[in-house]
């Protein structure tokens, strides 16, 4: 079990992360309002979330202007893609395995 937890990525740990990452996994990009609304956060919730995937360099985040607003969209990067599919697999693992001991018994 212990090897399992060490394919266990930290910057997934907190639940926004966490569901930031399969928004992005499964869109080309999302904008600031609707990863927002989904995931029902602030704005500095989201705001500081995205800048810890950032700054794992799992997102990035581009900003332009439509009309004279600002947009801010994110996508996941190619690490940021395979840190989170390691962080699933191993999850899976790890429910693999436990459920595969309470046949047993």
């Amino acid at each position: 079990m212990k090897s399992l937890l060490a394919h266990i990525n930290k910057a997934f740990d907190h639940r926004i992360r966490l569901a930031i990452m399969s928004v992005l996994m499964v869109n080309e990009s999302a904008d600031f309002n609707t990863l927002k609304e989904l995931l029902g956060v602030t704005d500095g919730n989201l705001a500081s979330h995205t800048r810890a995937l950032e700054n794992e360099e799992y997102i990035v985040v581009e900003k332009m202007f439509v009309g004279r607003k600002t947009n801010t969209r994110y996508k996941a990067t190619q690490k940021g893609r395979e840190a989170f599919q390691a962080h699933l697999d191993a999850l899976e693992k790890i429910i693999r395995n436990q459920t595969e001991d309470k046949k047993e018994k």
